[in-house]
């Protein structure tokens, strides 16, 4: 990879990467539109499990993982529910930037 794919903007990787899964997909419709969701569930899976390697939760297992691990599953978690999104709307973008900026203008505290 060079300097210039690390830093490719987001959602034109995004579209890309939708484009390519899009190339690649075996259940068209509805039914792929869920697949693509439930993949979020494994993603998150995997966070799950290397948190509990890079803490040594598992005594069968001992530190299996490492925080660098964790920090790339999150981030592949992060990267599905972007193309998830870009699976339900070709507004993406927008979509997710109205959302941001209302979660980043929601208040901390409950109203008084």
């Amino acid at each position: 990879m060079n300097d210039q794919d690390a830093s490719a903007p987001l959602w034109p990787t995004v579209d890309a990467l939708w484009e390519r899964l899009e190339s690649a997909r075996t259940h068209a419709g509805p039914e792929g539109m869920l697949l693509r969701i439930l993949k979020l569930s494994e993603e998150v899976g995997e966070v799950a499990e290397a948190v509990i390697g890079a803490t040594g939760q598992n005594p069968r297992k001992g530190v299996t993982h490492t925080w660098e691990d964790v920090q790339a599953e999150l981030c592949d978690v992060a990267i599905t529910a972007l193309v998830a999104l870009r699976t339900l709307t070709p507004d993406a973008q927008e979509v997710f930037d109205a959302h941001l900026k209302g979660v980043r203008d929601r208040p901390l505290a409950p109203p008084a």
